[in-house]
């Protein structure tokens, strides 16, 4: 499922938002995202791209969710996604962060810009 390991942070104040990134960009690894695991597999959050929108079939836990455009800009944010839950299509979106709810910083706002940086 892992195409690269990476980490995320705020670009106007240099916080960590994600210490340890695994991104999805294949076929399958985006198809299967995180449904049917018990936990986030060795990471903090996954980024999936390309992608727009998200459910949360199959899961057993609830998401905190970024919504970023192609230049890692915030488009949205949705805390505490529970299971059996779908988003909105976010027509601007181009790539979603996931993590487990609860960790992700309530100091993101929608126009934030992430940077994605190599471990």
């Amino acid at each position: 499922m892992v195409d690269k390991i990476m980490q995320v942070k705020m670009s106007s104040s240099d916080e960590v938002v994600c210490k340890k990134l695994m991104i999805a960009s294949s076929f399958f690894s985006r198809l299967k995202g995180l449904m049917f695991s018990s936990e986030l597999p060795r990471c903090d959050g996954l980024l999936i791209s390309p992608c727009n929108s998200i459910h949360t079939f199959f899961m057993a836990y609830s998401l905190d969710v970024i919504f970023l455009d192609k230049n890692f800009k915030v488009i949205k944010v949705l805390y505490n996604l529970k299971p059996w839950r779908m988003s909105w299509i976010y027509f601007n979106s181009t790539q979603v962060l996931e993590m487990k709810a609860g960790t992700l910083n309530k100091k993101i706002f929608e126009g934030e810009i992430l940077r994605i940086i190599y471990v």
